[in-house]
Parts: C-alpha cells; sequence; structure tokens
C-alpha cells in the first residue's frame, strides 16, 4: 500500500520571479487555490494521507497554509465564506504533513534523499507541485503499484523541441500504455534523445531508491540527478513507465500556469 508521499518544495521558482522573492512557488493560486492544494487534493484520492515536505528558506507560507487560523475561522464563521475553507480544513483534519529542510539546492535526487527521514522503509509518491494533473493520475499509478510492485514513473509525450527539458526515457511497451524502461537521458539534446516520452512530476518510488541516490555521482551543476538512480534502478531491476489518462499542466511556466488557471476558471465557476 501507498501510504506516503514527498513533495519537493525547496526551490526557488525563478521563473516567476519577483513574485516568488517572497511567495513560494508552490503558493501561488491558480484561481483561488494554490498549487499545492492540488497535489495534496491528488494525494488524498489516491488513499494518501501521510505528506511530507523538502522545503527550504521562505517557505513558511506552506506550513501556515496547512495549519488552522483561528482568527480567519472566527471573522468569518456563519457568513457565507465560511464554506471557501472547508476543503482545506479537510486536508488538516485528514492528512498528517511532515517537515524537513533541504539546506543545499543540488537537484531533485538529492531533495528526494533529504526527504528519507520522512518516508522510512517505505514505497512513496513523489509530487512535484508545480506540474498540475487533472484526472487522478496518482490513483492510476497506486493501481499499477499494487500489480507490480516497483517504481513507476508518470509519462507524457512532449514536441521533439522539447526534450532538452524532461527526462526522457525508452522502453518496451509491456501493454497498453506501460513501458517497461529500458534507457533514460536527463534533458537531452534533440538528436540524443532516447525518444519524446517524458517523465513529468508524478513518481511512486520503492525505498531502495535512497541507498541509489547516496552512491548517485553529482552530474552537471553539481546536482543529483534522480534520473540517474532510476536508470540503475531500471537495470538492476524493473522500473515502469505509465502514458497517464489525463491533462497536466506546466506550472513551472507562465505559459502552463495561465492554461491551469483558464482552465479550472471555467472548469470550477464556468468563467462566471
Amino acid at each position: 500500500m501507498i501510504k506516503k508521499a514527498l513533495f519537493p518544495a525547496a526551490g526557488y521558482g525563478t521563473r516567476f520571479l519577483p513574485a516568488t522573492k517572497s511567495v513560494p512557488k508552490e503558493m501561488l493560486p491558480v484561481v483561488n487555490k494554490p498549487l499545492i492544494h492540488y497535489g495534496i487534493k491528488e494525494c488524498m484520492n489516491a488513499g494518501i494521507f501521510e505528506i511530507g515536505f523538502v522545503t527550504g528558506r521562505s517557505k513558511r507560507a506552506i506550513e501556515d497554509y496547512l495549519d488552522h487560523n483561528p482568527e480567519l475561522e472566527n471573522q468569518i464563521e456563519g457568513s457565507s465564506k465560511e464554506g471557501l475553507l472547508q476543503e482545506v480544513n479537510e486536508m488538516i483534519e485528514k492528512c498528517t504533513f511532515t517537515y524537513v529542510r533541504q539546506k543545499k539546492m543540488l537537484g531533485l535526487g538529492h531533495a528526494v534523499l533529504t526527504g528519507e527521514p520522512l518516508i522510512g522503509n517505505n514505497p512513496f509518491a513523489v509530487v512535484l507541485a508545480d506540474d498540475l494533473c487533472e484526472g487522478d493520475v496518482l490513483s492510476q499509478m497506486v493501481k499499477l503499484y499494487n500489480k507490480f510492485k516497483c517504481t513507476i514513473v508518470a509519462l507524457e509525450e512532449v514536441p521533439k523541441e522539447e526534450v532538452n527539458k524532461y527526462g526522457i526515457v525508452a522502453g518496451k511497451e509491456i501493454e497498453d500504455g506501460i513501458l517497461m524502461i529500458e534507457d533514460m537521458v536527463e534533458k537531452p539534446n534533440i538528436d540524443k534523445a532516447p525518444s519524446n516520452l517524458a517523465i513529468i512530476g508524478r513518481y511512486i518510488l520503492t525505498p531502495d531508491i535512497f541507498d541509489l541516490l547516496r552512491e548517485t555521482k553529482p552530474g552537471k551543476g553539481g546536482e543529483i540527478q534522480l534520473t540517474d538512480a532510476l536508470l540503475r534502478q531500471a537495470k538492476e531491476g524493473m522500473v515502469i513507465g505509465y502514458k497517464f489518462k489525463g491533462r497536466r499542466f506546466d506550472c513551472g511556466s507562465v505559459k502552463g500556469f495561465i492554461e491551469a488557471t483558464n482552465y479550472f476558471y471555467e472548469k470550477d465557476f464556468g468563467g462566471n
């Protein structure tokens, strides 16, 4: 059973400066809910209620959001606005939130390794909040994990000219939309990309990933790449790639953020 999730949330969000100078990128609102809210809701829909955050300096707003605010709640009690806090209060009551700080920004692999004390010897989900997914992608992946009992990464086809922005995989399709991964390259040049199948910000990892990350040498920029550890895991065991059903918004980019805002405005408010 997948009971735990890890949110790497220590990055600076430089593509959204100056807003992210003081506001964590995970707290940027898509209409009236911050990105982190959508990710936690996806976890809950997948039956995951133990949630850890790898944070950094200037990220206290995440902790404050996931805690009660008695002054605000008293102020709006009995008013038409009281219901606006219902969903986040449900998260606070049903989930357990824990936090650890990543002292240096040394890549996603390092962030995941930093979260080991929050996970222990358990399989776990990893959610990158700036990949906002519609369609309960984690629920789909949990069902796959229950079948294959191995690491699973979510995949999406991207335009050839964008492969240098992602971890790109290649492998053998063993079922419709399910690949046994054989190769994996982090942000390859177009002519070196093994495919146009990109890993997006949803993973289910088995706990042996921590030992592999400890043995992973820093790559470009001194960063420890999660894809390097995943490739070794694929070579020595099994890693599944899953072409998920649903839609992903790259809210780490301004274009994707605006697309998500427009989509959820229409979906939740009917454009009114």
